[in-house]
């Protein structure tokens, strides 16, 4: 016998009925509307400045991508060499910063934990964007160092959390176990507690990550050649008017290309450590 449903009753047939042509209309109103939206960009506008544009899918608004230099521009310079050199490296900071900051909130002694929280709340507060200011300003950096010091700062402050998060939910026995073979609390944090944290945590670490990687379009206030940026110099070196638009969905769909990647990277991850779990404690 199964246990009554405390929290709603189940829906009826006409219930279900109603969700079922509810769910039916809003998908054939949503596919209509992009439809339209579709066809709407198809069609020929005129400017403000009186100029007359052809439609998006006319093919002399695309002839620019048979240049190769604009796929290098976008691809290389812009992708590889602009936005994935200056996330990768501030991936990998953010992690050592977040481990860094997981120890320091988690110490016993209050003058390193006190401060710690204070830093840590403060970075996690200002915005990316005025981080990358400071820094290019105050240190008299380059763009590309801006960069990367504000997304290593501020995600790993994010990152931080989480793995104290994941430090905190371990049982006390772990720790314990680790004092009783005679490690120190340090190596017990790092040999024993941490890895546990990391393996728990990690599709919520590889999500920031993706975050991270979508905050490097902020880079264009440090000058820096994202590929933002990169698409932008394009655009006015080709004719703002003619492939703005061409040019802005070609770099959109790079990001999601890579973002979606990522993100369904960090799905698998969490439905593979999901079912290990289930595999060790059955």
């Amino acid at each position: 016998m199964s246990a009554p449903n405390v929290l709603y009753d189940a829906p009826g047939p006409k219930a279900r009925r109603v969700s079922r042509i509810t769910s039916i209309a809003l998908g054939v109103g949503i596919v209509a509307l992009l439809a339209w939206f579709i066809w709407a960009l198809g069609q020929p506008r005129t400017t403000v400045h009186g100029t007359v544009l052809t439609g998006l899918w006319e093919p002399s608004r695309w002839d620019i991508f048979l240049d190769g230099d604009v796929w290098h521009g976008l691809l290389w310079r812009g992708l590889v060499m602009g936005t994935l050199r200056a996330a990768a490296l501030a991936a990998v900071l953010a992690i050592i910063i977040g481990v860094l900051f997981s120890f320091a909130r988690t110490a016993r002694a209050a003058w390193i934990r006190v401060p710690s929280t204070i830093i840590l709340e403060f970075f996690r507060g200002m915005p990316v964007l005025l981080m990358m200011l400071f820094i290019l300003l105050a240190m008299a950096t380059t763009g590309y160092w801006a960069v990367v010091w504000a997304l290593a700062v501020y995600n790993g402050a994010i990152i931080g959390e989480a793995m104290r998060a994941g430090i905190q939910s371990l049982p006390r026995g772990q720790r314990e176990a680790g004092l009783s073979l005679g490690l120190t609390p340090l190596r017990s944090r790092l040999l024993i507690e941490l890895p546990q944290a990391v393996k728990q945590m990690s599709p919520i670490i590889v999500a920031q990550l993706v975050v991270l990687l979508k905050d490097t379009s902020l880079a264009y206030v440090v000058a820096y050649p994202e590929i933002l940026r990169v698409s932008n110099q394009l655009k006015d070196y080709y004719g703002s008017t003619q492939y703005s638009f061409s040019i802005f969905l070609v770099s959109l769909a790079i990001y999601l290309l890579i973002n979606f990647s990522l993100s369904a990277f960090a799905r698998f991850l969490s439905r593979r450590l999901s079912a290990r779990e289930g595999k060790l404690a059955a």
